[in-house]
């Protein structure tokens, strides 16, 4: 017993010794050229420290990059996996790229940091990590992101060679208009009712808000597939929803924004973007697709695409138009067509 306890203690001390002396020289190889799948975590710079935000290029192609910003805010990059299907074989490549706050990024845990602005400077940060420029670099923003995608473009648009603007208006206050003026009066006028009046009260947690929700609006105008079918990458990022995020810039009610986005209006600038645009609505949308069609002629050059069967999800629930018209716009910017 005893040669085994004294056996057992020079084990121990070996083991510690090893843990603690000086880590040995890695070769540079290690540090820079071993493969990781395409993932890339970008050190972003705020006032507040340095944080990490995941990126994953998907395809190679040297003159198509599209870099995709997820819709919420808050949700992360996984509802954009229905891209893999349609976009790879047309050798396009994407992005994907979960926001500060989302998915597999680094979450601050402070409202200070949701902020449009402070949106912009990040995704600026990631297009410098990722060498995305003039000459091969798309942005793709859907609903929030749609937002933060227009935001960048008033501000670095002479870095891209190409926006689109996916089931996103120019302005909440006219889609707060268009929820409560369109929308709202489409519900069943008891259960309208209800839902205004736990909006009211401020009662968001009572689970009859999202009861009555998910069948009256949710399943009319987020995604038209029925409910217990909603695709699987849907709604695992849904489940991910970075709840302080999203209430701090959307708000908690669904009938329009009521967080700090609440007067964001870019409407009258639209004339000052140059880079070629696509614009998609969905005829069943949250947001007003004739909206987003009079956007397509505000922009210098743009170009509108309606999906007819699609809502606020269009990339899953009106797939024939969505991915056609997404790929036939960035093919034509490529081929210098637009």
């Amino acid at each position: 017993m005893k040669k085994i306890l004294l056996f057992a203690a020079i084990i121990m001390l070996s083991a510690c010794h090893y843990f603690h002396k000086e880590k040995p020289n890695v070769s540079p190889y290690l540090l820079k050229y071993v493969q990781t799948g395409g993932v890339t975590q970008i050190p972003i710079t705020t006032p507040k420290g340095t944080f990490k935000v995941w990126t994953k290029y998907m395809g190679d192609n040297k003159k198509i990059k599209v870099l995709l910003l997820n819709g919420g805010p808050g949700a992360t990059h996984e509802y954009f996996e229905c891209f893999e299907s349609f976009l790879l074989p047309q050798n396009i490549e994407f992005i994907y790229y979960d926001q500060l706050g989302c998915g597999l990024s680094d979450n601050p845990k402070d409202t200070s940091f949701w902020d449009l602005s402070r949106y912009v400077e990040e995704v600026e940060q990631v297009r410098k990590a990722l060498n995305l420029n003039k000459d091969n670099f798309y942005l793709l923003g859907h609903s929030w992101g749609g937002i933060l995608a227009m935001q960048y473009a008033l501000k670095y648009q002479d870095n891209l060679k190409g926006l689109i603007i996916s089931n996103m208006m120019s302005s909440c206050p006219d889609y707060g208009k268009y929820a409560q003026q369109v929308l709202a009066p489409q519900f069943d006028q008891k259960v309208l009712d209800t839902i205004r009046d736990i909006e009211k009260r401020g009662d968001f947690e009572n689970p009859k808000y999202m009861e009555l929700l998910m069948p009256n609006f949710y399943a009319k105008h987020i995604c038209r597939i029925p409910l217990d079918q909603w695709p699987e990458p849907m709604t695992r990022s849904f489940n991910k929803m970075n709840q302080s995020l999203y209430v701090t810039m959307q708000g908690p009610s669904e009938f329009g924004v009521g967080g700090n986005l609440v007067n964001w209006d870019i409407k009258k600038q639209l004339p000052q973007i140059k880079v070629p645009t696509l614009t998609i609505g969905g005829k069943y949308d949250t947001m007003d697709p004739e909206h987003m069609k009079w956007m397509s002629t505000q922009v210098q050059h743009g170009r509108f695409l309606m999906c007819t069967d699609g809502s606020h999800m269009s990339m899953y629930d009106d797939q024939k138009n969505y991915f056609p018209g997404l790929i036939s716009f960035i093919k034509d910017v490529d081929e210098g067509k637009f």
